[in-house]
């Protein structure tokens, strides 16, 4: 029996590692990212400034226009302490960050303690959608590390199954 996962990689950081989707407990979310992973997709990610341990990766408003799977996303598997390892999809509607018209989908990438989901806007609850593999979680502590020392980068997403 295969399982969906996700694959994400960043060649400068030698960020490669594969996290566990969790449709049974996410699955209006994890059915989003599925949809959105149809074909492999290069999002840009940056250290977050608010969240502590976290890169932060935006979902172009190009990857969104004109598409079904671009709704409102129930808070499921929520949390507001992200821990080590967890794939979190935030969703913020249209007009609540800063009078921004058009819905945020953010794909943040966990890798160490004491992360919280604490905006300027204020505690946002995101949707664990995914877990790195445990076996893979040091190699991605120290990828990400990197990136937070090196700056913006782009990180590709890809749909697996393992």
């Amino acid at each position: 029996m295969t399982r969906p996962a996700i694959g994400i990689t960043e060649p400068r950081s030698n960020l490669s590692v594969t996290a566990l989707l969790l449709p049974e407990k996410a699955p209006d979310n994890t059915a989003f990212l599925l949809a959105y992973l149809g074909e492999p997709r290069v999002v840009a990610g940056i250290h977050a400034m608010w969240t502590g341990p976290e890169i932060s990766c935006p979902v172009p408003s190009a990857h969104l226009d004109g598409q079904a799977y671009a709704k409102p996303l129930p808070a499921e598997n929520a949390t507001l302490t992200p821990q080590p390892g967890d794939i979190v999809l935030s969703y913020v509607p249209p007009r609540m960050w800063g009078g921004n018209p058009d819905a945020i989908f953010d794909i943040g990438l966990y890798y160490g303690p004491g992360a919280r989901l604490l905006f300027p806007i204020g505690w946002l609850a995101g949707s664990v959608v995914a877990q790195v593999r445990p076996e893979e979680r040091d190699q991605f502590a120290a990828a990400c590390g990197v990136i937070r020392r090196n700056g913006a980068c782009d990180i590709t997403f890809t749909r697996v199954e393992i």
